[in-house]
């Protein structure tokens, strides 16, 4: 059975059609085992050699470093020294491509944040905090962008474990749907969408795949592909870097339970993770939206139907996908 789906706060449509796959074995992943790449020619292993310097900010110093956070060597853009000027071309309007593009890099050369200890997890994820803390006092950034490309079809070209930053000098185009979505639907029932889809999915537990006190894990009704999994702070929160240490480190332990969940069940498939948060600027006008990180697994492309309609077919069920993954959750 066919059934068109709609997201609540996006109001986009989604085609859940289970004939088409539906064991997790058409998912599995054809990599037996991940190749790792040799540390020599690594360029995170020694950064002064491989002109990856300077080092904005390191844990728990420059020499000894854990986690560190460095300028991506070819960044898709520019350091602002100054802000973005806007014009327009024509019938076009044009912004700077200015803002910053960091990593944020561990020392481990095969050590994903899945597999980290927990001191090591903590760090990494309260890094990000303490980068989204820097950068919003840029007057010239209005949005950071948080993200990691697992795997070479998700877009990771580098194997060492790596993580991307890039404050921008607009919001970008998902990010204003999702909070005029959100703004919608609380002017219409005075609620948070996301809290009432908490609310509901709690009450239902059909696609919770995993909670602990502070954050739950649920496979979206509206799924837009394959074992899709967004991971909430139970507590309303509209942006990331104001979040507790505490929340922010069961965020980043949930994340990774599911990940390893889904190595388990789709043998180690390529991810992209990323992080949906409010803009900087406008603490009380985003206080309507809720955070979250997302984990999409690269199981399916876009075909003719997903590229001329933008309506994404999902062959999984939710439910089904929920089931499979609590089931390989330790």
């Amino acid at each position: 059975m066919s059934q068109f789906r709609q997201d609540p706060v996006s109001k986009d449509w989604i085609i859940i059609s289970t004939g088409r796959k539906n064991r997790p074995m058409d998912f599995k992943s054809a990599r037996s085992e991940r190749i790792s790449s040799p540390k020599e020619t690594c360029p995170f292993e020694d950064l002064e050699k491989s002109g990856n310097l300077p080092i904005f900010y390191a844990f728990p110093d420059e020499k000894n470093w854990e986690v560190a956070v460095i300028p991506n060597k070819y960044p898709a853009i520019n350091i602002n020294e100054l802000c973005a000027n806007e014009g327009v071309v024509g019938p076009y309007k044009v912004v700077e491509g200015v803002g910053r593009h960091e990593l944020v890099i561990t020392r481990d050369h095969d050590g994903n944040f899945t597999t980290l200890p927990d001191e090591q997890l903590k760090r990494l994820f309260l890094t990000f905090k303490e980068r989204f803390k820097y950068l919003e006092n840029d007057p010239c950034s209005n949005y950071a962008s948080l993200f990691q490309s697992y795997g070479p079809t998700a877009g990771g070209s580098l194997y060492h474990p790596h993580y991307q930053i890039l404050a921008l000098p607009i919001v970008p185009p998902d990010i204003k749907r999702s909070l005029e979505g959100s703004l919608r639907y609380y002017r219409e029932t005075g609620n948070c969408v996301h809290c009432e889809i908490l609310k509901y999915e709690l009450h239902s537990g059909a696609r919770i795949v995993y909670e602990d006190d502070g954050v739950v894990a649920i496979a979206p009704f509206a799924s837009r592909a394959p074992y899709e999994i967004r991971v909430f702070p139970k507590k309303h929160q509209s942006h990331f870097e104001e979040s507790s240490d505490e929340t922010i480190f069961h965020a980043a332990k949930v994340s990774a339970k599911v990940l390893n969940a889904i190595k388990s069940v789709l043998g180690d498939p390529d991810y992209n993770f990323f992080l949906h948060t409010s803009p900087f600027h406008g603490k009380t006008e985003y206080s309507h939206y809720h955070w979250h990180m997302e984990i999409i697994p690269k199981m399916s492309l876009f075909g003719g139907f997903e590229w001329s309609t933008g309506v994404d077919i999902n062959s999984v069920d939710p439910d089904e996908a929920t089931k499979l993954l609590k089931e390989a959750i330790k």
